[in-house]
């Protein structure tokens, strides 16, 4: 774990037991040079204990980069609840992690993410005040999905030459509670939508709703259509599902799409335009960020603006320098985030 650590820059993990609830947690810090670490805290079943710490790491990894492209004034972390196949008391569990991120002074600030919830943020928020998402500060996907819409239309315009996304054909791999909302933002500016998720109500639903086309999981990938926006899980993006698609063009919320940096070559040397996850998904951090520091939603929208302009900015580079649009962005967070 130690040479992940070091391959990533990752300041410091840190592992919490409770016997009392079961509470078994992983805090991965990975950079407090611009802030306090901000990042969502998942609670998911792993296959391995080694497997949590990885996911915490990497996932932490892209929230300082996502923090510092966004130009908020934070480090990344990210926590990991490793779920177990039974939980006698759900609410004793995220006390006690809450009393575990209280111990930890400030330096990790958590947050809603995969598998949690703002009950379970209100749980937390009872033992320290070092959480956002509550009940009170609300849920930030909404956000998420409000960015990664302004993401859409910046990568049209950058690979298709138009912000208007009448017409076009959108593949939204994934209808949680994120790209649920960016399927709808889509329906509304009269896009055309592909839908899957393993969910089928969920994907009824948009077939009900945004009079979206199903397609199943496996055969989304490889579907024509012009903007593929994988918001599902991550590592969707690798040497083999690559030669898969058949689009212009690839810009989702998912954590993590690529598996390594040469897939961003891939697609480069496909002509698809790949949009930085996190750099397009940084709307609930955003989110988080400014109602932790009590912004009102008028500052949250504004600031969410500075998503597609940082896109913009990025696929400029990338064409000048002839590099892919990936590459630009760590080459950029990491100026930001170690000071190089």
């Amino acid at each position: 774990m130690f040479v992940l650590m070091q391959s990533t820059r990752t300041e410091a993990l840190h592992l919490a037991f409770d016997p009392v609830t079961g509470l078994r947690a992983v805090v991965a810090i990975h950079n407090s040079r611009l802030g306090p670490a901000l990042g969502g805290c998942r609670y998911l079943a792993y296959p391995d204990d080694e497997s949590a710490m990885a996911d915490a790491i990497r996932l932490a990894q892209n929230m300082s980069y996502t923090a510092a492209l966004a130009g908020l004034p934070l480090g990344g972390g990210k926590a990991v609840i490793i779920r177990s196949a039974h939980v006698a008391d759900r609410a004793a569990l995220f006390e006690a992690f809450g009393r575990f991120i209280e111990s930890l002074q400030g330096r990790y600030i958590t947050a809603i993410d995969s598998g949690t919830s703002t009950a379970d943020m209100d749980c937390i928020a009872q033992h320290t005040g070092h959480v956002t998402s509550t009940t009170a500060a609300g849920d930030p996907s909404q956000h998420t999905a409000l960015g990664v819409f302004a993401g859409i239309r910046s990568t049209a315009m950058a690979r298709l030459g138009s912000r208007d996304l009448e017409g076009l054909r959108i593949a939204v791999q994934g209808l949680g509670s994120v790209g649920f909302a960016v399927a709808e933002h889509l329906h509304a500016a009269g896009a055309e939508l592909l839908v899957s998720d393993l969910d089928m109500g969920r994907t009824q639903l948009a077939v009900e709703q945004f009079d979206a086309h199903p397609v199943t999981h496996d055969a989304l990938l490889g579907t024509p259509c012009d903007i593929f926006s994988p918001c599902g899980m991550g590592a969707i993006l690798n040497g083999q599902s690559v030669t898969q698609l058949r689009c212009a063009a690839v810009a989702g919320s998912a954590n993590n799409q690529l598996t390594n940096l040469q897939v961003a070559d891939q697609l480069e040397g496909r002509g698809i335009l790949y949009a930085p996850d996190y750099v397009i998904n940084a709307g609930g951090l955003i989110h988080a960020a400014l109602t932790h520091q009590g912004q009102g939603s008028s500052v949250i929208t504004a600031h969410l603006s500075n998503i597609g302009a940082r896109l913009t900015e990025i696929y400029a580079h990338a064409q000048a320098e002839k590099r892919s649009p990936a590459q630009v962005a760590e080459m950029l967070a990491q100026k930001l985030v170690h000071g190089l």
